[in-house]
């Protein structure tokens, strides 16, 4: 008899590690998802690629979950990396530096794109100088975002400068899929427009092109978006960073493989996202000022984060060599 009754509690003592392993593989579980940051334009094609022809899921497998989050601007995108609601994603390599200026735990471990930010002129609005540029109001998807630092940038070099650093340039900052109805209602002279949002603004506003994408600051040189993560996930999970790149870099082989099945797959995903369905001619528009790679030039960024720098984006001379772990790339 009391044999049985150990038997039972020895049975009974199995059956709970079998159900705290239960709870274990489902916390594991829980663990093997990702979420991939992006926003709706063009320069985060790579990530919308990916996403259609599953690309994360078949890198990561063992039945890794993959989600996507999306949006607007580099200040959210970045506040959600390091609350641990988003993985990796692609984002300007302006909210990046900043964040990582000031201690925030992100590295870049590809790039995504380049070109892209188009500045242009409300209908009626006279700019025929540099010196026009004084007084007017723009909009940028942020403050200190890559598309702001290429502006302003630009026109620092002829002495204009912002408001918030003395100027007299007024700074607005809005989702850019908003900016033609704003440029409509005369709400903004000047918009920074990232790309698709500046070929829909020529073709909605008749708007004028006042500094193209390969005359804008840094415009052919520079990453306009890049490819992020946590330096935690580069030093404690490098086979996943690497799977992710891995994905990254099919996206970007897929783009230069297959240009026009990458801008129906961009439609249709802004589209889902936005509400707004891009016409083809804007698309292709579009495509022609934005190139696509997963190379990263640091040279390059830390250019642009000395300009950053000298526009008081950043409150320290900013040194980011220990900012971009290209290891995953080659």
């Amino acid at each position: 008899m009391k044999k049985a009754i150990l038997w039972v509690a020895v049975l009974f003592t199995l059956t709970g590690l079998l159900a705290g392993c239960g709870s274990s593989e489902k916390s594991s579980g829980e663990e093997d998802k990702i979420v991939i940051g992006y926003f709706p334009n063009i320069n985060h094609v790579p990530a919308m690629v990916a996403k259609d022809q599953g690309y994360f899921e078949e890198q990561l497998g063992d039945g890794t979950k993959v989600e996507y989050k999306t949006f607007a601007e580099g200040g959210s995108f970045m506040t959600a990396l390091k609350t641990g609601d988003i993985d990796a994603g692609l984002v300007g390599p302006g909210p990046a530096m900043n964040n990582f200026s000031t201690g925030a735990d992100v590295k870049i471990i590809a790039g995504a794109s380049t070109g892209g930010t188009v500045v242009l002129a409300r209908e009626g609005v006279e700019i025929n100088s540099l010196e026009d540029f004084e007084g007017k109001t723009f909009i940028t998807p942020g403050v200190g975002c890559t598309h702001d630092v290429q502006y302003e940038t630009y026109l620092e070099e002829a002495g204009i400068t912002s408001a918030r650093i003395g100027g007299t340039m007024k700074h607005l900052t809005g989702n850019p899929a908003q900016y033609a109805s704003m440029l409509k209602t005369g709400k903004v002279d000047i918009a920074v427009a990232p790309e698709p949002w500046a070929a829909v603004i020529e073709q909605e506003t008749n708007a004028e092109v006042v500094i193209g994408w390969d005359e804008v600051s840094f415009g052919e040189t520079l990453p306009a978006s890049v490819l992020v993560a946590t330096g935690d996930a580069v030093k404690n999970s490098p086979e996943k960073v690497q799977k992710i790149v891995d994905a990254h870099k099919d996206a970007v082989k897929f783009i230069e493989e297959n240009p026009e099945e990458a801008k129906a797959i961009t439609i249709k995903d802004i589209k889902e996202v936005t509400g707004q369905e891009l016409e083809k001619e804007v698309v292709d528009r579009a495509w022609e000022r934005i190139g696509f790679t997963y190379d990263v030039d640091a040279d390059t960024i830390q250019e642009f984060a000395d300009s950053s720098y000298t526009l008081k984006f950043l409150k320290d001379k900013p040194e980011f060599s220990e900012l971009i772990a290209n290891n995953f790339i080659k």
